[in-house]
């Protein structure tokens, strides 16, 4: 059921329409055809959870290379036990790290304001919304809907395990980060075969 979870979600896209409007150029006509673009639910892939895993075991690991008695220095006893992999203020602070890298790596990779620039030079717009700035304020609105149902996603795939394993007392080794990088590579290779079976098996027009 998780496999098919994350396969769904892995694959989800919302799809905002986008029409071209058509335009003569000498005695050609161009656009006038209708488009979308593609918001990826999983856009920013296992790399927000492999950042929060990086940066919420580093407190973990510096407890291990110091060597004190819990007794004398009870503050930091607690410190460190909340960084423990099974504690539940570990699970929550490893969810809202993820969040924020989630956030963080979909907005240094996608523009809203450069995607509506590039419509408005080609002669593109999506229906019902005005060019410019209104445009901008619609994905970037869209974008930030999409980022937060997968974060929420990455969120859930990660602290599954943590939930499971404090639950019915088993240490569970195929964490989040390992089922989405094999869920990832199988869709690749599928897609892979299948472009590669569409080549050898497509008739040209001359046969």
């Amino acid at each position: 059921v998780v496999v098919v979870f994350v396969v769904i979600l892995t694959n989800a896209e919302r799809r905002i329409p986008v029409q071209y409007a058509k335009r003569v150029v000498g005695r050609k006509m161009y656009g006038g055809q209708a488009s979308h673009i593609p918001l990826k639910v999983n856009m920013s892939g296992v790399m927000p959870i492999i950042f929060a895993s990086a940066l919420v075991s580093i407190p973990n690991m510096i407890g291990s290379f110091i060597n004190f008695d819990a007794a004398a220095h009870p503050f930091w006893a607690s410190f460190f036990q909340v960084f423990n992999y099974r504690s539940f203020l570990y699970a929550v602070i490893y969810l809202l790290l993820i969040v924020a890298f989630n956030y963080f790596y979909v907005a240094i990779q996608y523009n809203p304001v450069e995607i509506a620039n590039n419509l408005r030079k080609n002669n593109g717009a999506i229906p019902g919304i005005r060019p410019g700035k209104p445009t901008s304020d619609f994905i970037t609105k869209s974008l930030s809907k999409i980022t937060f149902i997968g974060a929420m996603f990455l969120g859930v795939v990660a602290i599954l395990p943590i939930i499971l394993g404090n639950v019915t007392g088993t240490n569970i080794q195929l964490g989040g980060t390992s089922l989405l990088i094999v869920v990832g590579v199988a869709l690749d290779t599928g897609r892979s075969m299948e472009s590669y079976m569409l080549m050898r098996h497509h008739k040209g027009f001359l046969e």
